[in-house]
């Protein structure tokens, strides 16, 4: 949820540190701030403030900090309320730590630290972890080793930067449970610097513009970098070596590109994304076949999905999927509630997790449990390399490409693109799907990007609709069997974004409830394309009229009936059941988006959210 951002090297540290921050804001934050070591002596040099890395920008023009090497923070607050004080970086004598996570045992470490001394100045559980490091540099002055014996002390999820007075060029990253990845830059390496340098960063995001080479952390990895010089330990502080990789994905990807927002770009970037789904999994005439994929069908009694958010969504879908196609029986878990009821796992188990960036804490926690607990475990992230995909013992990528607005879009649809290819691969290999009906989902699978292009041309009337609804204080979102979870999906972008409050029903429910809610000033967002179910959805809509609720329908090009009974319709292409709830979420997007734009609301970086949330 926090951003870290570390660099040393010859140039100026500040202009660095402020650039990366500002390539992770997508992440969420509630304040910000800098340490640099000084050139002058003196204790390490802090800027902090509350509030968005602009305020922290003109403190640091008022009162600049000279160096070249220094870590920089975006706090998303657990502990102790947002503020300057509970900024990080966080300092305790020639120390100062930036951090990510939960440190669970900070009150009991607190108390000790304070009963041999220390002061404390905050509400946060990273100030211990300071203490603690400058504590561990009094017995000797090796600050790796004092950071690994620093970190044996703690319990709960960290990713750490510290920086030492009395080492001005020296950085040392701590990884436990979330993210922390070295990039490494200078000639040769680097994409912008003549000059040796390395940096550290809790998302290669924060660091394309300067190097696309990087070393992924472990867990229970430290490592210490200087200008010219990087090494990695384990937590026992033991070398160990990490391989190197090279990132494709180039800055400009995570640009605007001339959008008013990443949302909206991100919306328009999904007929390529979905392309780029299909061309990494194999897609043939009547088949898909993984390269590198190697379940073994026969033995899989049952798949677990394990998810969260918009992914969660995206696996209910999966399940209808896979069980209609394949028929292997699905269970859908919600990750952060699966390891706390224990769960009845099998080794005949395939435990899928699902996380747009690989990094969600509870979805990493919950394919951990299912994995002890003998399951196969496989993965589908979007992120190469992340936490996720290193748990899972097998993995598909659906190369969205770098996702910076919080509101998840082109992940979704990749997600929802890659349940289709895996049911189809594993509905093949169990002999339910016929070659007839896979190659009629492939081609249609193929024409789904042309069909997005059309959907996306309509933004202007869907922005016409919004308009039109924009004094809404609630709304409605029905859809039934694969649609369901896009009324789910489509509710949860919407009060994302624009804080109308709203909620997604499975249409045959309304009548249990939710109906009580319909009067005249509320939108119901019906999903209404042709299908099973069709005729139930038409009855649900007179429901709506005869309680004045206001209608915006999503139902097929060609539907002449459902015109009569909606007060606004958006109409998506006649396409195979399967591939509907891709269809359909775009103008829910859309919607969202232009109600969150006709507002006012900060689209990208909603209030009180984050995009990667790394702590339970």
């Amino acid at each position: 949820m926090c951003g870290i951002i570390g660099y040393t090297g010859a140039r100026s540290a500040v202009p660095l540190l402020l650039g990366g921050l500002r390539r992770l804001e997508y992440r969420g934050y509630d304040s910000a701030g800098v340490a640099v070591p000084s050139t002058t002596g003196g204790p390490v040099q802090l800027s902090r403030c509350q509030g968005k890395i602009a305020a922290l920008e003109a403190s640091l023009d008022k009162a600049p900090l000279a160096g070249p090497c220094g870590i920089g923070h975006t706090r998303w607050a657990t502990h102790g309320k947002p503020s300057e004080v509970n900024a990080h970086p966080h300092r305790a004598g020639d120390v100062a730590v930036v951090h990510n996570g939960i440190i669970e045992n900070h009150a009991e470490l607190r108390a000790r630290l304070q009963a041999a001394g220390s002061h404390f100045t905050s509400e946060t559980d990273t100030e211990v972890i300071a203490h603690l490091v400058a504590h561990e540099l009094t017995k000797d002055s090796d600050f790796l080793q004092a950071v690994v014996r620093a970190a044996a002390q703690l319990e709960g999820a960290w990713a750490i930067a510290a920086v030492n007075q009395k080492q001005p060029d020296t950085i040392v990253a701590a990884r436990h449970s979330a993210p922390l990845l070295l990039g490494l830059g200078g000639p040769g390496v680097g994409e912008d610097s003549t000059a040796a340098e390395n940096f550290v960063a809790s998302d290669v995001s924060a660091i394309l513009q300067h190097t696309r080479v990087v070393v992924d952390l472990e867990d229970g990895d430290l490592a210490r970098i200087t200008p010219n010089h990087y090494e990695v330990v384990d937590a026992h502080g033991k070398p160990v070596q990490r391989p190197r990789r090279r990132v494709e994905w180039s800055p400009a990807a995570a640009e605007k590109q001339g959008f008013r927002h990443y949302m909206l770009k991100e919306i328009h970037e999904q007929p390529r994304a979905i392309r780029e789904t299909m061309l990494g999994a194999g897609v043939g005439a009547d088949d898909v076949r993984f390269d590198g994929l190697s379940l073994d069908v026969s033995a899989c009694a049952r798949i677990v999905m394990l998810a969260c958010g918009t992914s969660f969504h995206a696996a209910l879908i999966g399940r209808s999927l896979i069980e209609g196609l394949a028929r292997i029986p699905v269970e859908v878990d919600i990750a952060s509630e699966f390891r706390y009821r224990d769960p009845i796992v099998r080794t005949t188990d395939l435990a899928l997790a699902i996380s747009q960036s690989g990094e969600t804490a509870d979805t990493i926690a919950a394919l951990k449990e299912a994995k002890q607990r003998g399951a196969q475990t496989l993965a589908i992230c979007n992120v190469l390399g992340a936490s996720l995909s290193r748990v899972a013992d097998q993995v598909l990528y659906t190369h969205a490409g770098p996702e910076i607005s919080v509101a998840s879009t082109k992940a979704f649809t990749t997600q929802l693109t890659m349940m289709v290819l895996l049911a189809i691969h594993l509905g093949r290999r169990t002999g339910h799907l016929t070659a007839e009906r896979a190659k009629a989902l492939v081609d249609g699978l193929q024409d789904l990007p042309a069909h997005i292009d059309n959907l996306l041309a309509a933004s202007a009337a869907i922005r016409i609709v919004a308009r039109r609804h924009q004094g809404a204080r609630d709304c409605l979102f029905l859809g039934r069997g694969l649609c369901y979870p896009v009324a789910l999906e489509g509710a949860l972008k919407l009060k994302e974004i624009s804080y109308i409050h709203a909620e997604g029903h499975a249409s045959g429910e309304m009548k249990h409830g939710p109906i009580a809610l319909v009067d005249g000033n509320m939108p119901v967002v019906v999903l209404a394309q042709r299908g099973p179910g069709y005729g139930k959805v038409l009855s649900n809509l007179e429901e709506v009229r005869a309680r004045g609720g206001k209608i915006i329908a999503v139902a097929t090009l060609g539907d002449h009936t459902i015109g009569d009974l909606a007060d606004d319709l958006i109409l998506v292409p006649d396409v195979a059941g399967e591939l509907q709830p891709i269809l359909a979420s775009i103008p829910l997007q859309l919607l969202a988006y232009h109600f969150a734009d006709l507002k006012g609301t900060d689209v990208d970086q909603p209030r009180n959210l984050a995009k990667s949330v790394t702590v339970e």
